[in-house]
């Protein structure tokens, strides 16, 4: 082979010199932008966009004024309640003596959630008898936090009551009303948490086993991305909640040292999901390792099982039935036949089937004497302290277009001013406003008595009228929050959005979803009347949830959303 002439030596080194920084190029290029999703983009390019959709978007300062806070900002319980007609009976019952039953939604609802309703129907069709007169009951579906509301407040009181866990029963006590426990379970089943599989594999080879009190550890070490339910309208969340502090302490769930401990676990928990479908979509999305689910819904999906390990905790969800009040002899009768009814061989049989009385060996591992004024103390442990001293920054944004005229506008100021009290006092609080324009009401700031009478004021100024530009104000508010955060970096950013839904000018979502991947601030949906697809849309970008709510059960909604996120 002939030697290489000097030139020809330099271009193949210029060669390869551009081929290797070539290749650094588009490796940094690459990795930069690696894990972003389609519609997310960088942040010079985000904070270019923000810019170029903002200079074409007029922002109206408001002068906000003080409204005096009054005890008459603050509704009754039993008025915070929505009508019990938004929850209609699965089951009725049409006996000369019949008994109403209000049931947790995992066995009074559709398919394999239905066996309750089954086993009433068959019941209701088996000619019983109470003293000479035909006997039959209804069943009404309602999550067990709203169920023990109704009857703690005496808005819709039935005559029994069968929660996921024993828990409800103890707070129903515990507020004074009287209940008496006839069947400690009706129909088997157990909380856990599952773990992706690989998470699974990799803590098992790390710790040698996994429990709760070495997914507690995980947690707040930050080797687990851990999500749960809304300790105060769910059995899960609650049992959770529970464990998770009676792992700390196992003398007193309510010390000091239970105390630190949950604070440290909750810096590290990136979700406390208002309800399961929120939880369920952030951990396809990959950003859950782990989250918590009954033990009958985890059979029943094959998805689930395939991919995510069950592991139980804390108290058994065994359904147990109480009667509500003072029965009189014959719905004593009526009630315990029922009992009997469900825990019957054929019963028993049919749960099996649909998941139910499938872990019989595993055992509480919470003491059985925790009394409800203990539980009711967790769940306010749990407000104040979910955020581990980290504020939230949340910036209100109301539609007052003219579709929300009327009953819809209404129902959003009294559900604000309400839902004011179940705002903690150290988060950061904002409010704008929009219709074919954007105005900003109040500017951010902490939520204090000084902020709560000017946002109060801000919110009775609301009218209705023009048309809707709701993702303007989205970018307002997205704005808004960005600023504040550079303020108070440790803070948690949020966005609730108040709307029926119907965008007709401004901007469009295919415009700002791309920024409001890449800022990552959820946006909480609440539609009043609302085309709650449109809502959906927006609010799932980013995994946050989106409320259903009709004017007549918002106020309610809020207040739990609130002590879930506030």
């Amino acid at each position: 082979m002939s030697k290489l002439s000097t030139g020809a030596k330099i271009a193949i080194f210029a060669a390869i010199a551009l081929l290797v920084f070539g290749g650094v190029f588009l490796g940094i290029t690459f990795t930069r932008n690696m894990g972003m999703s389609e519609q997310e983009i960088t942040a010079e390019d985000a904070e270019k966009k923000m810019n170029n959709l903002l200079s074409g978007i007029s922002v109206t300062q408001v002068t906000p004024r003080k409204a005096a806070i009054t005890d008459e900002d603050i509704l009754d319980k039993e008025e915070e309640l929505p009508d019990i007609k938004n929850y209609p009976l699965t089951v009725t019952g049409s006996g000369e003596l019949n008994i109403e039953i209000y049931s947790s939604p995992e066995k009074a609802g559709e398919g394999t959630d239905g066996w309750l309703n089954e086993v009433a129907e068959k019941f209701n069709s088996s000619s019983q008898k109470v003293n000479g007169k035909s006997a039959t009951v209804s069943i009404r579906s309602v999550s067990s936090g709203l169920a023990v509301d109704y009857i703690k407040t005496g808005k819709y009181t039935p005559q029994a009551i069968t929660p996921s866990n024993e828990f409800w029963g103890k707070m129903i006590e515990a507020g004074g009303v009287d209940v008496t426990l006839k069947k400690d379970r009706i129909v088997g089943n157990v909380a856990g948490v599952l773990l992706s599989k690989e998470k699974y594999n990799s803590i098992l080879e790390k710790y040698g086993s996994v429990n709760m009190k070495v997914i507690s550890e995980c947690t707040a070490s930050g080797e687990l991305q851990m999500g749960y339910t809304n300790p105060f309208i769910s059995s899960t969340g609650l049992n959770f909640l529970v464990t998770t502090l009676y792992s700390y302490d196992t003398d007193d769930l309510l010390s000091n040292k239970a105390i630190d401990g949950f604070k440290q676990f909750q810096e590290n928990v990136p979700l406390v999901s208002y309800n399961t479908m929120q939880m369920r979509k952030s951990a396809e999305s990959g950003s859950l390792d782990a989250f918590v689910m009954e033990y009958q819904s985890y059979y029943n999906d094959p998805t689930l099982k395939n991919e995510y390990v069950f592991t139980p905790f804390g108290a058994r969800h065994d359904n147990p039935i109480y009667a509500v009040g003072k029965l009189t002899a014959d719905e004593d009768k009526l009630l315990d036949l029922f009992c009997e009814y469900c825990t019957n061989s054929e019963s028993q049989e049919l749960a099996k089937k649909y998941g139910f009385n499938q872990n019989e060996k595993y055992k509480s591992e919470l003491p059985k004497d925790i009394s409800g004024d203990k539980l009711l103390q967790a769940q306010k442990l749990y407000k104040e302290n979910k955020d581990s001293g980290k504020p939230i920054i949340a910036v209100f944004v109301a539609d007052t277009s003219g579709s929300m005229s009327g009953e819809s506008i209404n129902a959003l100021q009294t559900s604000l001013i309400n839902s004011m009290q179940y705002i903690n006092k150290d988060n950061y609080i904002g409010l704008i406003s929009y219709n074919s324009k954007v105005y900003c009401n109040l500017p951010i700031a902490q939520f204090d008595l000084n902020q709560q009478a000017l946002f109060k004021g801000a919110v009775m100024d609301l009218a209705a009228n023009g048309q809707t530009a709701t993702n303007d104000a989205i970018l307002v508010a997205i704005d808004m929050v960005n600023k504040a955060m550079k303020e108070h970096e440790d803070a948690k950013p949020m966005i609730f959005l108040l709307s029926d839904g119907e965008q007709n000018t401004g901007c469009s979502l295919n415009e700002i979803s791309s920024l409001i991947n890449t800022y990552q601030i959820p946006i909480y949906s609440i539609g009043y009347n609302a085309n709650i697809d449109a809502l959906k849309r927006i609010s799932e970008i980013n995994e946050a949830a989106t409320i259903n709510a009709d004017s007549e059960d918002i106020i309610y909604q809020l207040k739990n959303l609130f002590n879930s996120e506030m």
